[in-house]
């Protein structure tokens, strides 16, 4: 049962963050790192660590999801499988980002790893009782959905209107936007060349092909197969038909 929320709040300084949560590189990033620590130890309660095998699915599209989840590292695609058997991409999941949704209706769409990925899982059944008693965590869910809506407009945005060149550079600043490291520093390529070609609706040969363009016209440098440096960000972006 959790904490009536009527009873006197602890503060922080009466709560020790458990050891797992302090040791989270993405806590602060998360919906964990919005709320009270009475609300974080009664996440920390009902999760725990789960990985999943690059292919392997947290959520399958029609099911009712039993868990959702926090990315701690890894990468995760959002799709659709339609009538004709095509897969029709959603969007990307980054460490820190909250995946799957909290009510029993079934899923509209597959949550898959694309690399090895570790994640916070929590029971879906136990999130709505824990909404009732913190409802900061509701709060910070809405927040998460919202941002969810927000990258799903933009990526049918890249998907549908986008030329192969602009959708090569506005992933590239989409692993840029989401990574921890300073300017001028690589930036993790997490995905293969054939990975990135089944993500953006292209072939292995356009996607290396635009990359070398942008390679020889000094907007990136490529240091090795899975990492990047951008060179030039304002050109990058106007790649990408982004504002800088």
């Amino acid at each position: 049962m959790f904490m009536d929320r009527n009873q006197p709040d602890l503060g922080a300084a009466e709560w020790s963050l458990p050891a797992r949560c302090a040791a989270c590189g993405v806590r602060m990033a998360s919906l964990c790192g919005g709320i009270s620590a009475g609300a974080l130890e009664a996440l920390n309660r009902i999760g725990r660590k789960r990985v999943l095998r690059r292919g392997e699915a947290l959520i399958w599209q029609g099911d009712i999801a039993e868990q959702v989840g926090i990315l701690h590292h890894g990468l995760v695609k959002l799709s659709a499988s339609l009538e004709d058997g095509r897969e029709q991409m959603l969007g990307l999941a980054f460490p820190a980002d909250f995946v799957g949704a909290i009510g029993d209706r079934p899923s509209s769409h597959c949550v898959t790893a694309l690399t090895e990925t570790e994640l916070c899982v929590f029971p879906r059944s136990a999130l709505p009782g824990l909404v009732e008693a913190y409802p900061e965590i509701g709060q910070a869910l809405l927040t998460r959905a919202y941002d969810e809506l927000d990258q799903l407009r933009k990526w049918m945005l890249l998907l549908g209107r986008k030329s192969a060149e602009e959708r090569v550079a506005s992933l590239l600043l989409q692993f840029a936007a989401r990574g921890t490291c300073s300017p001028g520093a690589p930036v993790a390529l997490p995905l293969t060349r054939q990975q990135m070609a089944e993500l953006l609706g292209l072939t292995i040969e356009t996607v290396s092909r635009k990359l070398t363009a942008m390679k020889r016209d000094g907007v990136i440098a490529l240091p090795d197969l899975r990492s990047f440096v951008i060179l030039d960000a304002p050109a990058l972006a106007v790649l990408a038909a982004e504002t800088p």
